[in-house]
């Protein structure tokens, strides 16, 4: 005769919750920060404020395991260049994946999702092997190509153990391919697109000795070689490394290039750089001073002494910059162009 069952004591609801997370599948993608912010318009603009237009944010999320993935936000600009997101919803998705196609450096991806999911629902997890440890820091610019507008973003594909960059492309933030860059440049961490071409080719800043900023060409989307050094670190608040913070934003008469610089005692700050309009590889000015530095009361966090952002943009005579305090949580700062350039100048 079979022994009779034990009578299992009433589950806790904890207990409860955590069943219920293993049958769904559940996963708290934001656990432990949501930082590393970029920002672009977004492609539909129906319902803007006026003088304002919506907006669309690209964050860097860790959760459980410190896996990394990307996720998004809407929200608008007011006409007097105050920022407000909008409310998330309570559940997320992943995307479907439509096609995998081996190329020569690892695997193209194209992910769709639904039409009826919320902006703020669509969450791109790792997919690939060269990914599996994370997708970081997407560096988001609308590409203007001869008046065919692109959304790219370069980020960081981690298997943990090696990184390579990436590139991701969307028109509608519904569906995305997502590609291996090739070259000796993309090897490299912090990759980001001009908004344009310049001189009829496309160009990026990188960095690709882990301390200086340099400028490449190239007449292939997807590869990226050689490149020449264009920024050294200079000032106190930079001088252990400078990196690029997002991808150049054009202004009237020079593109305005966020930089982060580190200094003592590992400190992140933001900074800002001017480029010639016509050869960007000339340094008009540079701040001397950050614009943006870790307060003591924000000094705490999932990495400490940390402020960080992946692209601002400018907003008629503003520029309007999302960014990440101690890598775990994200604010907004904004300056007119004209203060910025009298700070970059002096």
């Amino acid at each position: 005769m079979e022994d009779a069952l034990e009578a299992h004591a009433p589950l806790t609801k904890s207990q409860r919750g955590l069943i219920g997370a293993y049958f769904l599948n559940e996963y708290s993608f934001e656990a432990s920060a949501l930082f590393n912010p970029s920002i672009v318009r977004h492609p539909d603009q129906s319902g803007a404020p006026e003088h304002g237009c919506r907006i669309i944010l690209s964050l860097r999320a860790v959760g459980e395991g410190h896996v990394s993935s990307l996720t998004f936000r809407s929200g608008t600009i007011a006409g007097d260049g105050s920022v407000s997101v909008d409310p998330t919803a309570r559940l997320a998705t992943v995307p479907t994946v439509r096609s995998r196609t081996a190329i020569a450096n690892g695997d193209e991806v194209e992910v769709d999702f639904g039409p009826d999911e919320e902006l703020s629902e669509r969450v791109i997890f790792p997919i690939t092997d060269a990914q599996s440890n994370g997708i970081e820091d997407a560096r988001f610019v609308e590409f203007n190509d001869d008046g065919k507008k692109t959304f790219y973003a370069t980020y960081t594909a981690y298997n943990g153990r090696t990184i390579r960059s990436e590139l991701l492309s969307t028109t509608n933030f519904k569906s995305f391919r997502m590609t291996p860059l090739d070259g000796a440049a993309s090897c490299n961490k912090g990759m980001a697109l001009f908004p344009r071409k310049i001189n009829g080719r496309y160009a990026m800043i990188g960095r690709q000795d882990n301390e200086n900023l340099y400028l490449i060409y190239s007449d292939d989307l997807h590869k990226w070689e050689g490149g020449h050094s264009i920024l050294q670190p200079e000032y106190p608040w930079e001088f252990v490394q400078i990196g690029n913070c997002g991808s150049p934003i054009e202004l009237d008469d020079c593109w305005l290039l966020l930089i982060h610089g580190v200094g003592p005692v590992r400190k992140y700050s933001i900074g800002a750089v001017l480029l010639d309009k016509t050869d960007p590889s000339k340094v008009i000015a540079r701040s001397r001073e950050p614009l943006v530095y870790p307060e003591p009361t924000e000094r705490e966090g999932y990495v400490p002494n940390v402020v960080y952002t992946c692209g601002g943009m400018r907003h008629r005579d503003q520029i309007i910059l999302p960014y990440a305090v101690s890598d775990t949580f994200s604010n907004f700062a904004t300056i007119r162009i004209a203060r910025l350039m009298e700070a970059v100048a002096n």
